[in-house]
């Protein structure tokens, strides 16, 4: 009976010394988690300077974009003036490339006078945030719709271009500079997604030749 006995005793001892290891680490455990709560809670307290091209939304707790940061009268400036600097776009455009015009006709054009006005839409944010992701990521986002319509991304890269030489007149040196950074960077992107298949820019005859019937 005492043998009996002996292994249940010392299956309760080491149940009981279990039980007390445990309740010691419990304390222990809660106040590491509280300590990692209010580092947690101080983090999110805390102001966070956004970096450059990070996401600006209140859910993320950052703050909105600064639209008078950088150079707001330019961003003014274009505002008041979009259509005379389109036109004067498609004039340069037209110039630099005497097939330009013959590529649109009427309507074409009149589009195409429509979106230079955007395009210094979104350069008048670039320009007033110092931000050039407002016209580069305009450029990546209407390049499938311009596809659809038949119109080669070259010529919105002419556009650009005929941009910066419209606008070099009626900017100070800093911010023509701003504005030729962000139309260059839209330009690029451009004459990326040109290359694309399914763009109307002119091909190589031979390949055309070569590919035939395919």
């Amino acid at each position: 009976m005492t043998e009996s006995r002996a292994p249940k005793a010392a299956a309760r001892a080491r149940t009981v010394a279990a039980s007390k290891a445990l309740a010691g680490a419990r304390p222990l455990a809660r106040a590491t988690s509280k300590t990692t709560a209010k580092a947690a809670g101080a983090m999110a307290l805390s102001p966070v300077a956004p970096a450059t091209g990070a996401p600006h939304h209140p859910n993320l707790g950052l703050a909105p974009v600064a639209m008078t940061a950088a150079y707001p009268a330019a961003a003014t400036l274009l505002g008041g003036k979009a259509s005379a600097l389109a036109a004067a776009a498609l004039r340069s455009a037209s110039a630099a490339d005497p097939e330009f015009r013959s590529r649109h006709d009427d309507q074409g054009l009149a589009l195409l006078q429509r979106d230079a006005e955007l395009l210094v839409a979104r350069l008048a944010l670039c320009l007033g945030s110092g931000r050039d992701s407002w016209l580069v990521d305009y450029a990546e986002w209407i390049g499938p719709i311009e596809r659809r319509r038949g119109v080669p991304l070259a010529d919105f890269a002419a556009v650009c271009a005929g941009l910066i030489a419209a606008l070099r007149p009626e900017l100070r040196a800093d911010e023509w500079a701003a504005a030729s950074r962000s139309l260059e960077g839209a330009a690029a992107v451009f004459k990326r997604n040109g290359r694309v298949g399914g763009d109307r820019h002119p091909r190589n005859a031979f390949l055309k030749w070569f590919y035939r019937g395919v």
